[in-house]
């Protein structure tokens, strides 16, 4: 099995660690692995795979080879709104790049890639599939999209949104499979009581304690979140992730809440500290663009999911896709009022935390990374 996938590894991007924990899973599943990843400037490569493991706290044991390619990057090295050209200059050689070096290894091994641009040059290979986590706008992805298509290589959409997608651009449905996200077990099986975990964290256990972990682009509503504290007080909000500028862009918006920490970016391997904390997970997502309200399939779920968090989320497809309301406390998208209304109720509703908490806890099986890679390969061999 060879994993290829534009990411920069290691990074502050859950996509790098969806990456490393899906290629860990496939290799936990019995199937000689490796991840094809971008070799990204001012990203130090790690000494060996096992760092690189390490760092995504994959468990020890079987786990997967990794190798960076090589792509010409110099996004960083222009402002952001400058991004675009040399994006499209570092993904395009990524997959010049990645798709020789699988033209080299036998056909008889599988390979999924995240890539559509991959997927295209690549397209008359016997075993190969394509996941998406969105189906793509521009013209030269949407005929690489098509071209691949067009080859009946199997199709993993993150989503049913983009299953959806898909099926309208023209793909047969038998040829796609949806695999949402997961969560590794390992991760969250010595979780510290909440009293331990708030005082890892500074703290109150006395107050209540809300909590979002993951990125803070715009589409995941973390602002929205902000605007629906300000009013609460007497509770404890932490958000813990995001890309430096972003973090540093919300702590300016957070201004003059001062129950309202922003801890930046953390290891996975602290994750677990903070969802122990918690009394509330929130998933804000705007309901714009696709991508927030019909494609993503947000790891902080499945997290959640876990450890038995209750959430507070956005109603939007994506989050009905992968909860119910036994599960979560749906909300209006981007009504920060009604989004400090659901908290308010939920904390104050003991026993339907509790009830949240077992129906998460009853569904986490079958979300776990393994359970993921074993209908993947089931749905792979039945194509096949």
């Amino acid at each position: 099995m060879h994993l290829v996938a534009n990411a920069r590894m290691p990074s502050q991007r859950a996509q790098s660690l969806q990456v490393a924990q899906a290629a860990a899973s496939f290799a936990r599943a019995g199937m000689e692995t490796k991840l094809w990843y971008a070799r990204r400037r001012d990203t130090p490569l790690p000494v060996n795979a096992a760092e690189l493991w390490d760092h995504y706290a994959v468990p020890a044991g079987t786990r997967p080879d990794a190798e960076a390619v090589p792509c010409i990057d110099m996004i960083d090295r222009v402002a952001r709104g400058l991004q675009f050209v040399p994006a499209r200059i570092q993904e395009l050689t990524f997959a010049r790049n990645a798709a020789r070096r699988i033209r080299k290894l036998p056909e008889t091994d599988w390979v999924v890639t995240r890539e559509v641009e991959v997927a295209a040059q690549l397209r008359r290979r016997p075993r190969l599939a394509l996941e998406l986590h969105r189906v793509p706008g521009g013209r030269m992805r949407r005929r690489c999209l098509a071209q691949v298509i067009g080859s009946g290589t199997r199709l993993l959409a993150i989503s049913g949104g983009v299953r959806d997608d898909l099926i309208a651009q023209g793909a047969a449905a038998q040829r796609i499979h949806v695999a949402h996200d997961g969560f590794e077990p390992a991760r969250f099986a010595a979780l510290p009581t909440r009293a331990e975990a708030c005082a890892d964290l500074g703290l109150d256990p006395g107050l209540p304690v809300v909590v979002y972990t993951g990125g803070l682009m715009t589409w995941k509503g973390v602002e929205v979140l902000v605007d629906a504290a300000r009013g609460m007080q007497h509770v404890q909000f932490v958000i813990a992730g995001g890309m430096d500028v972003d973090v540093r862009a919300l702590k300016v918006a957070a201004q003059g809440a001062p129950h309202v920490r922003i801890d930046g970016f953390q290891p996975p391997s602290r994750v677990s500290i903070y969802l122990a904390a918690a009394d509330v997970g929130v998933v804000p997502n705007r309901s714009t663009p696709a991508i927030s309200a019909r494609y993503t399939s947000p790891l902080k779920v499945f997290e959640a999911m876990a450890v038995g968090l209750p959430l507070v989320v956005s109603d939007l497809p994506s989050l009905r896709d992968v909860l119910t309301s036994d599960q979560a406390r749906f909300v209006s998208a981007e009504d920060a009022a009604a989004l400090a209304e659901a908290l308010a109720e939920l904390l104050g509703d003991a026993d339907r935390r509790s009830a949240m908490s077992r129906a998460l806890l009853a569904a986490a099986p079958d979300n776990t990374w393994d359970a993921r890679a074993a209908r993947i390969l089931d749905f792979l061999e039945a194509a096949a």
